[in-house]
């Protein structure tokens, strides 16, 4: 059995559009007419662009091959440009293929793929959800209310989910990390006074930021966000200051999350030396199903645990399930559940209170709708997701609307 066929499909959900502009979707056929599904996250050039790097690694390192040859495919795509370095692009690419290769050898031998990963540890997993405005709130004050926050955190709760996600610190900006304002400070306490007011000790608080604080920055906010106990403080620092985790890891008992950004073991064990301790590998772009596998048995040495990060399409979330199943230090993985999600996939593993249970079909056990994703294809010219350029705003506050389409 050999790699022949590479397809793209670059699906755009429709608005508010939670997981992302759109989707870069891969479908991979071998020679014996078995397909496999992957997802590529967040490329940091545009859409026309990406395919092509897509088209290229695959003709490059992957046609003609054993879609059982992960380890060599992998090898190369590391070692493309005489580089044997991280490059987000280029593995960013080879992530979305290599999915699709473990959807193909879980039908070869007709098992789910986490059975290829070392079986089920998990017969359930635990998922979380990010806060968004419920249909009677207004979708730009929902951002900064710490009302309508807990509001949204008490129905999720009520329909079974244990932790939740939200991240009033913005603004996420090019400028790299920033002293934040203290009205972002103090609008971060609120909201997790109010949350944890809202859902007592039914529920973890898991507070979200990206990347854009300074080490002393971080540190503020976490000192103000401490007495209500989150779960974890998620990507405080731009993701090339590992070292500036161990300084903020010093100085808080809020364990550190990180990994959205990061590719390859190599990475995530930098971040496991300087103090992260929640582990949140984008399969989409960390280097797919088996590095992710590598990445959760290197935090199991050190006492971590895996938490598969997700703002993405349903390809991405399950490989995300597939790889939670099989880890014995999973502690969630994350879950965006939308009709379009559904529309474009059938399969899909489902959240049910709270829980996600272990696939059972062979491979991913997910179908793409053609007829959706054709329908549906994104035709402009912007990023997955896109930081703003201006500074913070230390008079006026600042706001983010969630990564919804615009």
């Amino acid at each position: 059995m050999k790699l022949d066929n590479l397809e793209i499909f670059a699906t755009a959900p429709p608005p508010p559009g939670w997981g992302g502009r759109y989707w870069l979707i891969v479908r991979l056929t071998t020679d014996t007419g078995l397909t496999g599904l992957g997802e590529v996250y967040a490329a940091g050039v545009g859409p026309k662009a990406m395919q092509a790097v897509i088209e290229d690694v695959f003709s490059r390192h992957m046609r003609g091959e054993d879609p059982a040859n992960i380890e060599l495919m992998s090898r190369r795509a590391h070692s493309s440009g005489f580089t044997q370095r991280p490059d987000p692009t280029v593995l960013g690419a080879f992530s979305g293929l290599e999915i699709a290769c473990w959807d193909i050898l879980g039908k070869a031998r007709d098992c789910p793929v986490y059975a290829l990963l070392g079986g089920k540890m998990n017969g359930k997993i635990r998922a979380y959800t990010y806060l968004y405005p419920e249909p009677h709130h207004d979708p730009v004050a929902f951002w900064t209310s710490p009302e309508m926050a807990a509001e949204s955190a008490l129905a999720r709760v009520d329909e079974g989910y244990t932790a939740i996600k939200f991240d009033p610190a913005g603004p996420y900006t090019i400028r790299g990390g920033h002293m934040p304002a203290l009205s972002d400070i103090d609008l971060s306490a609120r909201f997790c006074a109010a949350i944890r007011d809202a859902v007592g000790t039914r529920a973890d608080l898991l507070f979200g930021t990206h990347g854009q604080f300074s080490p002393a920055g971080a540190i503020r906010l976490a000192q103000a966000i401490a007495p209500h106990d989150p779960l974890w403080f998620e990507e405080p620092l731009p993701p090339d200051n590992l070292p500036g985790l161990a300084e903020i890891a010093a100085h808080t008992p809020i364990p550190i999350a990180t990994g959205e950004r990061l590719t390859t073991v190599g990475e995530f064990a930098q971040a496991l030396h300087h103090g992260a301790r929640i582990l949140q590998p984008a399969l989409g772009r960390a280097g797919g199903i088996w590095e992710g596998k590598k990445i959760a048995t290197l935090a199991a040495a050190f006492g971590a645990q895996l938490a598969p990060h997700l703002y993405a399409g349903p390809v991405e979330w399950a490989a995300n399930v597939h790889l939670g199943v099989s880890c014995p230090n999973l502690l969630m993985v994350e879950a965006i559940e939308t009709p379009f999600h559904d529309a474009l996939v059938t399969g899909r593993p489902r959240v049910d209170n709270g829980f996600v249970a272990a696939p059972d079909a062979p491979g991913l056990g997910i179908t793409l709708n053609d007829d959706v994703a054709l329908a549906n294809l994104y035709t402009g010219d912007r990023l997955h997701l896109e930081m703003q350029e201006a500074p913070c705003d230390w008079q006026n506050g600042n706001t983010f609307g969630g990564g919804p389409v615009d």
